[in-house]
């Protein structure tokens, strides 16, 4: 996609991960990018890595993009400006009731010729060292205007977003708070509760960790101090979405407790069972590939020797076969050279895929 002129040259502020990020896409997309962060030397470090120029711009950008945290968006869009630096502003924060009312209530801003914006996209590292130019790439970018919006501002903004590679949807702040509460924020935390109960744990208990405890503990490695602002300003939607957590598992709880001595595997527990089933449902009701109705995939283990080329090897071996991929997951086997791939497949092409491989040297778990 190439640039439009309204888009083509853009401000970054804030060069960590997902600012230099950008403007690495950007600037892969011909747009001229400026850079700048509270810390020169960071915005040094991203302009070697290609995201851009270490300078402010000398006459107005079509759209300067904020990327600092959300507590310091309001502060930045009025110096910003103030210097009038762009016809449109944005930022990637990962709140927005909050923080469009900040920039409401702050003396220095025009809420009008700003949007409030949020890439469904990052890494659990930071900085711009960690930054990919393909880091948006098919992701959804939330923008959410308010009333004082002007449409000009929201249609720059959302031509910066496809650019990026992402898919813009159109939310309200409220709206866009509520979504990320049950999807990314109250599961952070619940994330984190899970790992810190591995602080304390018997060396030898971890010593046995697979895919499970890294799958839901993945995400607690996170940045704390981020977290805490992304926390503190999505406060009441995240602890509302904790406390329906917390009244399940204090029914899981209760149950699994009253009556110990009388455990076993014939024993009842309607609560949990019920639990575990709108767990089910719930995981069933994430969309599929490119936001599609979820599909039914048929997983096919492979031991993998863990040595260069394996993997290749083996999605090349899949591809002669001529069977499509639909995910992959990888299990690494403790103390041993060796790991487990799962390849996700129709459920219709596992046997085939499973006959191909063996033919070609595999050894299949199926």
């Amino acid at each position: 996609m190439t640039a439009t002129p309204s888009v083509a040259r853009v401000l970054v502020v804030g060069t960590g991960l997902m600012g230099t990020s950008l403007g690495l896409a950007l600037r892969a997309r011909g747009v001229e990018t400026y850079l700048a962060d509270r810390d020169p030397t960071v915005a040094r470090a991203a302009a070697e890595l290609g995201a851009g120029l270490d300078q402010l711009p000398t006459s107005p950008v079509a759209l300067a993009v904020i990327a600092v945290p959300p507590t310091a968006v309001a502060a930045v869009l009025a110096d910003l400006q103030g210097k009038e630096l762009a016809t449109g502003y944005t930022d990637l924060a990962s709140t927005k009731a909050y923080l469009q009312g900040e920039v409401e209530r702050h003396s220095g801003t025009d809420p009008a010729r700003f949007v409030g914006g949020h890439p469904m996209a990052g890494r659990e590292r930071s900085g711009p060292g960690s930054a990919r130019g393909d880091l948006f790439e098919g992701r959804p970018w939330v923008l959410t205007p308010s009333r004082q919006t002007d449409s000009a501002v929201l249609a720059t903004a959302t031509a910066v977003a496809e650019l990026a590679g992402a898919t813009p949807y159109v939310m309200t702040p409220a709206e866009h708070d509520e979504a990320m509460a049950v999807i990314s924020h109250a599961p952070h935390l619940v994330a984190a509760l899970v790992a810190a109960r591995l602080a304390e744990a018997d060396p030898a208990a971890l010593r046995l960790a697979g895919p499970g405890i890294r799958d839901v503990t993945r995400i607690a490695a996170g940045d704390p101090t981020l977290w805490q602002e992304i926390l503190a300003t999505n406060a009441a939607a995240v602890a509302a979405i904790l406390d329906a957590v917390g009244t399940d598992l204090a029914a899981v709880s209760a149950e699994l407790r009253t009556g110990q001595a009388g455990a076993g595997p014939g024993r009842a527990l309607p609560a949990t069972v019920d639990v575990l089933n709108r767990g089910n449902h719930g995981v069933g009701r994430i969309p599929g590939k490119h936001g599609t109705p979820p599909a039914r995939y048929q997983a096919v283990p492979v031991v993998l020797a863990d040595r260069p080329g394996q993997l290749a090897a083996l999605f090349a071996a899949a591809g002669a076969a001529g069977i499509n991929i639909e995910d992959v997951r990888i299990e690494h086997s403790p103390g041993q050279p060796v790991g487990l791939v799962e390849l996700d497949v129709r459920p219709e092409a596992a046997d085939d895929l499973a006959a191909a491989l063996r033919q070609r040297g595999w050894i299949v778990q199926r």
